[in-house]
């Protein structure tokens, strides 16, 4: 997803794209037919969500790290969430993966220091700076089981049977 605003990118980058897509997988599939848990492998990811598995190694690695998904080893391992899908945001995901949530080209969040040559601002930073506020705070109110229940933006705040999805324990 890239959109381009008065020379400033806005980007979510693959890296937090398919980490997202990855996580989505291990919650939709990560419970067998009679609800337990089971691990599923990296290997069933990359083949659903045609992502590469080297590449789905590095992103798991960080999800690991930043405590979203724990390991298992051994015959029937791969991976589990950490906590439950109502639980895991999508903020959290693309934050784990180092992918910086921001609308401005400027170094760092609330950075002193701009994109002009100079090293100042450019006269649009804080609408961008607000509007990468904004992107976060709506990711942080997504949560995975949202986005596999297809309960995102609109569908989430829609009346209840306007979605077809089950609304239970759906945050307004």
């Amino acid at each position: 997803m890239r959109a381009i605003f008065s020379g400033c990118p806005m980007r979510l980058s693959t890296k937090g794209r398919y980490a997202v897509m990855a996580m989505a997988d291990l919650a939709k599939n990560g419970r067998t037919d009679d609800g337990r848990d089971r691990a599923v492998s990296l290997a069933e990811i990359a083949t659903r969500q045609e992502i590469s598995l080297s590449y789905l190694e590095q992103l798991f690695a960080r999800l690991r790290k930043g405590g979203l998904v724990r390991s298992v080893r051994g015959p029937g391992g791969g991976y589990r969430l950490a906590k439950g899908p109502h639980e895991t945001v999508v903020a959290e995901i693309v934050l784990a993966v180092d992918e910086p949530i921001r609308a401005t080209r400027c170094v760092g969040h609330s950075s002193p220091k701009g994109c002009m040559m100079a090293g100042e601002r450019c006269i649009t930073h804080n609408l961008w700076e607000d509007l990468g506020d904004e992107i976060h705070r709506y990711l942080a109110g997504v949560s995975l089981e949202d986005v596999v229940m297809n309960r995102t933006g609109a569908r989430r705040r829609a009346p209840i049977g306007e979605t077809g999805a089950d609304e239970i324990g759906v945050a307004a």
